[in-house]
């Protein structure tokens, strides 16, 4: 039987974060033996060569100018900054808790889209943003137990992470993503190079870590595939909930390979960020349709129709409302 496109696209994004999540879990798992500096620079190494191969492959190279401009240069420094923390918090925190507290990322883009990009977001989605945070908050149980730097650090990385795709919103038309991509890694890879004496110096790598390296950046590069896939396949209203999926990668990993054990707090939170994860994504397609269905209502004319400003700042309001 012949899958839908939403049914693919479905596919594409869990496969995506079950490759995530993998790759997260093979860094976790050198952690102990070589400091975050050394994973970034020899994971970026195999990073840049695969990538580079494949924008080669796809014609999506470009030249360095290009790349070099104002917003491609800021995600950049998000995307490092962001990779420090978590590798960082990686080492100090479980990995089911932090695999918790990243699916609140959707919600944090939802604010910072609202704050910085001046995006309509009504009060049921404010509502679910703060909602969200307090399943973060369960999750982290702030008190001497729970608020831990490794969960500050994650928290710290899901911020700098909304903020590299807020910045991606942005982004040049004329730049591939691929392109992005290709200097995303090598940046990483760089800094990931400096950072290695003030982390405390080179270590030697055996066959178990530098396998897992390898594996970890063959992962990232399936799961920037997959995800473009899964953007291309069917409706994003349909397909973005199934980023969620990476939770349920996250707590066998966590419970199988890390043998850890899962709280009920980790869990209440963790549902209660989903939930309010989702409500975003269906208040968000619903506000879409309206957009969709008042162009399609408008009559088209020979004649461009300028509508009021009076017009134009009521229909902002009416979609506010979502």
């Amino acid at each position: 039987m012949a899958l839908t496109d939403n049914t693919r696209g479905a596919l594409f994004m869990a496969l995506a974060m079950a490759s995530f999540t993998a790759n997260d879990a093979l860094t976790k798992s050198v952690t102990p033996y070589i400091n975050t500096g050394q994973i970034m620079f020899v994971r970026g190494i195999m990073t840049v060569v695969l990538i580079y191969i494949a924008a080669r492959h796809f014609g999506a190279l470009r030249p360095l100018k290009t790349l070099l401009r104002p917003i491609i240069i800021l995600r950049c420094l998000c995307e490092v900054t962001a990779a420090v923390l978590y590798l960082t918090a990686l080492g100090l925190i479980e990995f089911s808790n932090a695999s918790a507290i990243l699916q609140s990322l959707p919600l944090v883009v939802t604010l910072g889209a609202a704050l910085f990009l001046r995006e309509p977001v009504g009060w049921r989605r404010w509502a679910a943003i703060i909602v969200g945070f307090i399943g973060v908050l369960v999750i982290i149980r702030p008190g001497p137990e729970g608020f831990t730097p490794g969960a500050l650090l994650v928290v710290a990385s899901l911020a700098v992470t909304a903020a590299r795709d807020l910045l991606t919103r942005k982004m040049y038309a004329d730049v591939p993503s691929l392109a992005i991509t290709v200097i995303t890694a090598f940046v990483n890879m760089a800094v990931g190079g400096l950072l290695i004496a003030p982390f405390g110096g080179w270590q030697p790598m055996n066959f178990m870590i530098l396998s897992h390296l390898a594996g970890s950046a063959i992962l990232v590069l399936v799961g920037y595939q997959a995800i473009i896939l899964a953007m291309r396949s069917g409706e994003i209203s349909f397909v973005a909930p199934f980023r969620y999926t990476s939770l349920l990668w996250g707590f066998m990993i966590g419970v199988f390979f890390f043998n850890e054990k899962i709280d009920s707090y980790t869990i209440a939170g963790a549902m209660i960020v989903i939930g309010s994860g989702l409500y975003t994504f269906y208040r968000e397609s619903l506000r879409k349709r309206s957009q969709i269905a008042k162009r399609s209502a408008a009559t088209p004319t020979a004649a461009t129709t300028v509508r009021p400003a009076s017009v134009t700042k009521a229909a902002v309001a009416e979609e506010a409302g979502e």
